[in-house]
């Protein structure tokens, strides 16, 4: 008898945990989505990467934390990096995926995101992977003698035997960035963890050590899992994310970045949620551990930061809000 299809809500959804900022990230995911998910009923993977040749340091998060993850559902599973670890600690995103249940829906979620909304009334179509469009035209990167983004983004297709004409936004004129597939790798989804990995890996390490003649002066890292991550995409039979999608860039997720940030653009709504998660005592003396949460969400520095920016007229650029920021000495990450 064939196997019944899985409902909406029993996806897995994955997150990266590892010592430092990462794991005080996850611990705020993990409370979030239980507290703003109710209905989601698969599981929340946090995949740690394993000390090895790879790393320079313990990359393991503290007990303490790693024991409130599990007290909140969270499943931590240990990986090894096998092809990037210390110097490309982005790669965890891709080697990560192996700790999931091969053959099963997932989603992937960048750790310093916050969930604030019903995950289950999304309506995800596992068999037409997709990722965040909250991104900026950052990569490749315009140079004097670069041979322009059909070129570039072309060389990458045809180095993988994909059909590049497809992929193009028609709508949007020749050489410019929205024309080409382009993602935010802060969360993406797709129908078995161990193909989508295993692609993602393949690709990843293809760019790094033999890319083709056209990127030869573009810049690598931190862009490498952003230049693979739609050709991952493509290649399985996805694309851009349609309407329905658009509240994981904002209304059921955000993907806040980092805390300062997160209190420049964030809603009066979102920061709302934020407090009320992390108000928890259990929760709050694990947090204020690390100095960001401390200093931003318990002692007031984050309203400090809020009332630099007008939320309906921010700077169109991050970089701006950075500098503002930095410029009033409230910069920390």
């Amino acid at each position: 008898m064939a196997k019944p299809p899985k409902s909406i809500a029993t996806y897995n959804i994955l997150i990266i945990g590892q010592g430092g900022r990462l794991e005080y990230e996850a611990l705020l995911f993990a409370a979030s989505l239980r507290s703003y998910a109710p209905k989601f009923t698969g599981k929340l993977y946090v995949a740690e990467p394993q000390p090895g040749p790879l790393w320079e340091r313990d990359p393991r998060m503290s007990a303490p934390v790693k024991a409130q993850l599990a007290a909140l559902g969270a499943q931590v599973v240990p990986f090894v990096s096998r092809h990037f670890g210390q110097s490309y600690p982005y790669g965890n995103k891709i080697e990560g995926l192996q700790v999931l249940p091969a053959g099963e829906p997932f989603i992937f979620f960048d750790t310093d995101t916050l969930i604030t909304g019903e995950l289950a009334d999304i309506p995800f179509d596992f068999t037409r992977p997709a990722a965040s469009m909250q991104r900026e035209g950052t990569w490749p990167v315009e140079e004097l003698y670069w041979p322009g983004y059909t070129a570039i983004w072309k060389s990458l297709y045809d180095r993988f035997g994909l059909d590049f004409e497809s992929s193009l936004d028609h709508a949007q004129p020749d050489e410019y960035w929205e024309r080409y597939l382009y993602f935010n790798a802060g969360w993406f989804f797709g129908a078995d963890p161990a193909e989508f990995g295993q692609r993602f890996t393949d690709y990843a390490v293809s760019v790094r050590d033999n890319p083709p003649n056209e990127l030869v002066i573009q810049p690598l890292d931190p862009w490498l899992d952003q230049i693979v991550l739609p050709l991952v995409i493509h290649g399985l039979g996805g694309g851009r994310p349609g309407p329905e999608l658009a509240g994981l860039d904002g209304g059921v997720s955000y993907h806040y970045r980092l805390l300062p940030l997160f209190y420049a653009t964030a809603t009066d709504r979102q920061v709302a949620v934020l407090e009320e998660v992390t108000a928890p005592n259990k929760i709050k003396k694990l947090l204020k551990l690390y100095e960001p949460f401390k200093r931003m969400v318990y002692q007031g520095r984050g309203t400090k930061v809020r009332a630099l920016f007008d939320r309906d007229n921010l700077p169109h650029h991050e970089k701006a809000i950075r500098n503002k920021i930095k410029a009033a000495g409230f910069w920390m990450r």
